[in-house]
């Protein structure tokens, strides 16, 4: 009898897992413990609804690769069962490097290392336990493989991560300039000279995409109270490894003793697969209590939802503006110009909507010819749309909740 398993998603409805090593893979500790790694880290704050994990996610995309690799061989796109295993693998395993609350801790538990680095040392860990079975989706993740359209669909300008990631996120925030036709970006699919392109008739589905993803950095990502939070969180680790905070959790404090940078962590990756949320939240809880003033403040921000404000603005933070808050700080907490820098910061948040340097989406004419999103006749997504767009922000006590 073959082997069928179906999960029940609130996004795509049934999701169909028929493959033995696929669900081995699945049901791996490693890849397990996303249930416990929240996809949008503290947005929740501003979205109660997001509390979706990265295994919500990547189950989504891995949904949204099985029906991509249908529609191309469908299409006559030679793909092989190997093939078509090793890139559902690659893809479901795209996010499995990432750190408690995903990007929001990002280089700050571990120094100049991506979480895609990471990804590539479990899926090569994963892979001697599975025999070599892996190789191939290790090929396809890194681009080594012959055929570049399944690194394409796993990692590129419109690949099938980032059509999940709209939608779910869309879903569960209730934000609706998140959502795509992804079925027909999907069905627009196509492969030329070996290359992921689209047919003439979804251009204006991938401009929708584009727009969609401009929409949603601003409004939910890079949200101001979202981003405040999440600058918390990273000011929260900052202090306590400055004032030598011990944590209820042994494997976070292994992470707050040592900063581990890229030639270490390969040793650690256990350790690594063994930290989640719950351990920094836990943490964050108990440290409410901690003596030191600012560790405390930030904390019980965090926990309670009383944060620092914030203010975006076009243009530079005016130093005179950061020093009178800064003052403000120091004066109301006693505390001098160091630990004031905890409770009032500035920083810049930019996004890209499209980049047309690094990758092309492309699109397949009738005729066949081939040309960008960018320089089809009356291209929405034209010059206009090509730089990025920066903001300037600044966190500062918020005298009404630290009382």
């Amino acid at each position: 009898m073959p082997f069928r398993k179906i999960i029940n998603d609130p996004v795509y409805g049934f999701i169909t897992i028929d493959d033995e090593l696929i669900y081995q893979i699945i049901s791996h500790p490693f890849y397990q413990r996303l249930r416990r790694i929240h996809q949008m880290a503290m947005a929740q704050l501003v979205y109660p609804g997001a509390v979706h994990t990265r295994l919500h996610h990547s189950l989504g995309a891995y949904h949204l690769m099985c029906n991509a690799l249908h529609e191309l061989k469908s299409k006559s796109v030679i793909i092989s069962a190997a093939e078509e295993q090793a890139a559902k693998i690659a893809v479901l395993l795209h996010d499995i490097g990432h750190g408690p609350f995903s990007h929001a801790l990002e280089n700050v538990l571990i120094r100049n290392v991506s979480h895609e680095k990471i990804s590539l040392l479990l899926m090569k860990k994963m892979n001697e336990e599975f025999d070599g079975k892996m190789q191939m989706a290790i090929d396809i993740f890194t681009n080594n493989y012959a055929k570049r359209f399944f690194h394409q669909l796993v990692s590129g300008q419109l690949d099938v991560d980032r059509m999940d990631y709209l939608i779910r996120d869309s879903f569960f925030t209730g934000v609706t300039e998140g959502v795509i036709g992804y079925d027909r970006i999907i069905k627009m699919l196509t492969v030329h000279n070996g290359e992921l392109m689209v047919e003439e008739k979804g251009i204006h589905s991938i401009e929708k995409f584009l727009v969609s993803r401009r929409f949603m950095y601003w409004q939910v990502y890079l949200h101001k109270t979202v981003l405040c939070a999440e600058k918390m969180l990273v000011k929260i680790i900052e202090r306590a490894r400055e004032i030598k905070a011990e944590s209820s959790s042994p494997v976070f404090n292994i992470f707050l003793n040592e900063e581990y940078e890229s030639e270490k962590i390969e040793n650690h990756l256990d350790d690594f697969c063994a930290l989640d949320d719950y351990d920094i939240l836990f943490s964050i809880k108990s440290w409410i209590h901690h003596p030191d003033k600012i560790l405390s403040v930030l904390c019980k921000g965090v926990i309670n939802r009383h944060l620092l404000k914030v203010k975006y603005s076009a243009n530079e933070i005016p130093h005179q503006f950061l020093e009178e808050k800064t003052n403000i700080a120091m004066q109301y907490l006693a505390i001098n110009k160091e630990q004031a820098g905890f409770l009032v910061f500035t920083g810049e948040s930019e996004i890209k909507t499209y980049n047309n340097k690094t990758e092309h989406i492309n699109i397949l004419f009738k005729d066949g010819a081939v040309k960008d999103i960018s320089g089809v006749d009356n291209a929405l997504i034209n010059q206009s749309l090509f730089g990025t767009v920066k903001k300037f922000y600044i966190c500062f006590i918020n005298l009404e909740i630290t009382l």
